[in-house]
Parts: structure tokens; sequence; C-alpha cells
């Protein structure tokens, strides 16, 4: 699958890091994980630093895939409110989803610490109304977030023009949030997973994979065959192709950075994520060299083709929005680009084993707009899965609920 196309900020700013070898040979391990992006990288540091044997394998180069084009909104916000959530799985799910993506973003935050050099950022978000008729379900997710503790305020639209330069009917301010460099993240823990005697392999493809009663083949293109006692799927969005059907719906999405800007010119926006109640919706966040990264104009264009012609198009259209609501700010667009990326119904992630595979294959689905925070939770969940452990969110992320 074409999981990007264009210029994404973080392949041209960083290159490529570390090249990693190719598996050619048979090789046996304990946990074999398939996909090495940000997810598999962070689920792989999770295993090693508790004494698990692990091999990465990547079928790109590392960090090649959906990695290199995430904007890395780093949000304990889920794309699903917290009320409807509540609706749906009772009020007690919904909550401790919210408050665990919230601890992955600390957990991110020391993780980035002892990595440095990642480009973690602590931020604000800012999730406005879009239009006058969304300003009700959004003070109704503020009450609900307000009464579990979360720090929320409201802002109306005067506080909006005063504080942040545009005009909106109003706004959630949510303390927690971050950004961070998802790439350079990547290829930083996959080189302490092989400080710490794992393995990482890109160029590596796997062919099939044959789960027996003591653990599960993973046999690769080149015809070598790894022995494991589990196999986790961490692929990105060509996860679904090991599944008998479509558990999350192929998007496309596009974005691109701007030119360095003044921080007197940022204002604000140099430390705010800021998105809207409108679906699809625009998002941006501000990088450490001061550029703007503008994202949105979703479609559910899954022909990468066509996605490709679209995307100089949807980055006009990206910054002409920008423009109409900061008249200020005049955007041009430097890199740009489009990514595959994908939506379950609910905005949760899948995380455990399928039916399908049996129960020595779990998959690794951070689908979504907190891709990134989900794959933390996931690192941790899945190791409880894998040690035999109870973990408390294992049940709501499960291809059961």
């Amino acid at each position: 699958m074409d999981l990007k196309s264009g210029y994404p900020f973080w392949t041209v700013k960083n290159g490529l890091l570390t090249a990693f070898p190719q598996l050619t040979h048979d090789h046996q391990t304990e946990t074999v994980i398939i996909g090495g992006g940000i997810t598999g990288a962070l689920i792989a540091d999770e295993l090693s630093r508790h004494g698990h044997q692990v091999v990465v394998l990547e079928r790109r180069d590392v960090g090649w895939g959906s990695s290199a084009a995430s904007t890395a909104l780093l949000q304990y916000e889920i794309d699903t409110h917290m009320v409807h959530l509540a609706e749906q799985y009772g009020e007690a799910n919904a909550v401790m989803a919210y408050r665990s993506c919230a601890e992955a973003i600390h957990s991110l935050e020391r993780l980035a610490a002892e990595l440095g050099n990642v480009a973690f950022s602590r931020q604000e978000s800012l999730y406005f109304a879009s239009h006058d008729g969304d300003v009700a379900a959004l003070k109704a997710e503020l009450a609900m977030r307000k009464r579990f503790g979360f720090d929320v305020v409201w802002l109306d639209q005067r506080a909006l023009e005063s504080g942040y330069g545009f005009s909106a009917p109003g706004a959630i301010l949510s303390s927690l949030a971050a950004s961070i460099d998802p790439y350079r993240m990547a290829y930083h823990l996959l080189e302490n997973v092989v400080r710490r005697g794992g393995g990482v392999f890109d160029r590596t493809q796997v062919e099939r994979l044959e789960p027996n009663a003591e653990g599960v083949e993973v046999i690769l293109r080149n015809g070598a065959t790894l022995r494991c006692q589990q196999v986790i799927i961490a692929a990105g969005y060509e996860s679904q192709s090991w599944l008998p059907e479509q558990v999350a719906e192929n998007r496309s999405s596009y974005a691109f950075v701007t030119d360095p800007l003044p921080l007197d010119v940022l204002g604000k926006l140099s430390h705010t994520l800021v998105w809207e109640s409108a679906r699809p919706y625009l998002y941006l966040r501000s990088t450490q060299d001061g550029r703007l990264l503008i994202g949105g104009e979703d479609d559910e264009e899954d022909i990468p083709e066509r996605r490709d012609a679209r995307v100089m198009e949807k980055a006009q259209t990206l910054a002409a929005k920008v423009e109409t609501l900061w008249p200020g700010l005049k955007i041009n667009p430097t890199f740009c680009w489009g990514g595959t990326f994908a939506e379950t119904d609910d905005g949760l992630p899948y995380f455990g084993p399928h039916e399908a595979l049996g129960p020595r294959v779990h998959f690794a689905m951070a689908y979504g707009g907190n891709g990134i925070t989900y794959s933390m939770i996931g690192a941790q969940l899945l190791r409880a899965l894998i040690e035999g452990r109870q973990h408390p969110l294992s049940a709501l992320f499960s291809f059961q609920r």
C-alpha cells in the first residue's frame, strides 16, 4: 500500500537516520513485531526494556510509512466526544479512555526526556466550535470533562479574538497536549531496542503467518523463517489486510508546513494545538523552528494516485481556510503531502488478538486522530496480555467490544 505522497516534513527534515539490516536467514525470538513505525517502535521499546526478546520487521525503511506523514498532535481528546463514548460504552469506560490518553501524554513526555532530541513540546489544545450550532455540544463536553477533573475552561468569542486572534463562537481550552517528531522518536526507540539485544530489520517483508500450538512461524518473502511465541501486527493501516473483514475505513488526509514565521506573528499559536468541531476538521500546530503545520481536508479517497493528484489543491484550500481565520497570516505551503489514515466507527483503537489468527497473534491498530497516544497505551496493554496480566482497557480496546 502506498501510504503517503509529496514531501512529508519529517523525512525532509531528518533524512534516513539509521540504516538497519535486512533479515535474510532463519531466526528465533520471543516476540516478532511487524511494522517499524512509531507504533511498532513504542511496543518494541516497552517489551525490550522489561526483559522481553523482540525482533522488529519493516518492509520499507524504518518510519517511512504513515509515521513519516503524521502531524503528531498528542492529545487526550479522542475524536469521539466523551459524552458520546459514555452513551455507547458507559460513563466509566468513556472516562477511563480519556484519562488513559492523558496519562499516555505524560508517559510520552518522560520517554522523550529519556531519549532526547525528539522535538517534544508541551502544548495547550484549543478545540473551537466551527458554527453556532456546535456550541451546545461543546459545552456539554466541557461540563462532563470538568466533572471528572480534566483541566478545561470555556473561551467565548471575545476571549478567542483577544487571546488567539481569530473569531469563533466559543472553544474548549485544555491545558494538556503536546507535539513531537514521531519519525525521529521511532528511530531512537528502535536504536535502543538493538542496544538491548533486540533485532530491527527493514526492507524485510512478511509473506504469511503460521500459528501453531507452540508458537508462530513467520515466513518471509525471501524464504527465511522466524520462530517465536508471539506476533504483534503493528503495520498501521496495512494491518487490516491480515483480517477477514474491515474494522475501519481508510481515508486520505492532507497537510503542509509553512516557512518559518516570527514568534510575534505566531503569538499563542506557538504553544497551542488548534482544531475544530466540523468533520472533517482543520487542525494546526507549530514546529520547533517556528513553522505552522496545517492539516485536514480529509476525504474518502483510497486510491493513492488520485490522492497524490489532490495534494497541491488541498494544500491551497487549507491555506485559504487559515488565512480566513487569521487574515494577518500569509500562508505559504512549503512542503506538502497526503497520506492514508483509518477511522473506526467509535474513534477507539484495537489492541489484542483476533479469532482469525488465534491467541498468539496480536493486533496494534492505533487508528484515528490519537494514533501516537493510543500506541503508548497499546504498548503497555499488549505487554500485559503477553505476560498474562489483565489491563483495564483490554476489553474496551478489543475486537469483542
